[in-house]
């Protein structure tokens, strides 16, 4: 995997978009102004949100990832190396749940995409 295949992969999502807040050549992913992915300048995987600190725990025990630097203790740090499928499932899972999040007013004006 590769940054290009992470902005790939998250330009899919309906209404998704990147931009670099911090500078220095980071890729954040929001869906309706809030994050779902994140490509550090230097990191060497993606960061996205998982549904709780529980999950998070469990993923980095399991060794799916490891703790997300700079970010809240649910997210985690999926490496380049993960299996191509397992990586965009759970970028789609990250994206499914801060989209779910939204307000419903803002989720209307989103363009379609199934909640399954």
């Amino acid at each position: 995997m590769s940054r290009e295949t992470i902005n790939f992969i998250c330009t899919s999502f309906p209404g998704a978009e990147v931009s670099d807040p911090w500078g220095g050549g980071h890729d954040a992913w929001k869906i309706g102004g809030k994050m779902f992915a994140s490509i550090g300048a230097t990191t060497s995987g993606v960061a996205v949100k998982t549904d709780s600190v529980e999950t998070s725990a469990m993923l980095i025990e399991m060794g799916v990832g490891t703790k997300a630097p700079y970010f809240h203790r649910s997210w985690i740090l999926l490496p380049w190396d993960m299996e191509p499928g397992e990586l965009r499932e759970r970028l789609l899972q990250s994206y499914r749940l801060v989209r779910q999040g939204l307000p419903k007013k803002h989720q209307a004006e989103l363009p379609d995409f199934p909640s399954g």
